[in-house]
């Protein structure tokens, strides 16, 4: 998410006729670059949240806790890319507690980090290679966010690989309120997609091939014959 700000700075009021007038003062240069998140750039404040064992089923499991200060808005699971449960995803999930958001960075990968490529893959398709583990693990991460916060509606937010586990977790997992991916693997049958009940929001790159363009775009009319709201960007 990002914010545009437009702000311009004005001189002292106009003196008496006889008083001599201000000089103008100079105008606050105006950007309209989004502004991009300190976690992604690398500025992030020390991480504020707590390691956190919410998968019985799997001991080594180890997911990240973030809670707000004050009111609670909502709660928000996060799910990691193909490298694992990194510190910029721990970062991100501070950053959606700073905004009233109590937010639980999942663990797929039982504590472990891919290094380069290879492992990074070994690990997706290991994970892969057993769906109903993934959505026994996200309903425990939304049990236990449940429990830690007073949260009642709750999203999931995914990268990459997490994206598309986000949205099979849409299609098969415990009922909840949103999802949001940033690519991933697509579901573009609308009988398929039938089962979610809640908006959709997406966003792409226009000169990526996976997903490419085409591939979104299927994406969306099927969500659209579906039935289902959604907002999606190719950027």
């Amino acid at each position: 998410m990002s914010v545009l700000l437009l702000a311009v700075v004005f001189g002292s009021p106009l003196q008496a006729a006889t008083q001599e007038a201000p000089k103008e003062a100079p105008q606050q240069k105006i950007s309209d670059a989004p502004e991009v998140p300190a976690a992604i750039i690398g500025k992030a404040p020390p991480l504020k949240g707590e390691a956190i064992a919410y998968f019985p089923d799997k001991p080594k499991t180890s997911g990240y806790l973030s809670l707000p200060e004050g009111k609670i808005k909502g709660g928000v699971i996060l799910i990691h890319e193909w490298n694992g449960l990194s510190q910029r995803i721990r970062e991100t999930a501070d950053a959606f507690a700073a905004e009233g958001y109590a937010a639980l960075a999942a663990d797929l990968y039982q504590g472990r980090i891919g290094q380069s490529r290879s492992e990074n893959l070994a690990l997706v398709r290991e994970t892969q290679s057993d769906p109903e583990l993934i959505i026994d693990n996200l309903n425990a991460a939304v049990t236990a966010l449940k429990a830690r916060s007073s949260a009642e509606k709750i999203a999931t937010v995914g990268w990459c690989f997490g994206g598309g586990v986000a949205l099979s977790y849409a299609l098969g997992g415990e009922t909840h309120e949103g999802t949001a991916i940033f690519y991933g693997r697509l579901v573009t049958d609308p009988d398929s997609l039938r089962a979610i009940t809640h908006e959709v929001y997406g966003t792409f790159a226009g000169l990526d091939r996976g997903p490419s363009v085409s591939d979104v775009n299927a994406f969306v009319g099927a969500m659209r014959q579906a039935g289902i709201e959604n907002d999606v960007h190719i950027y």
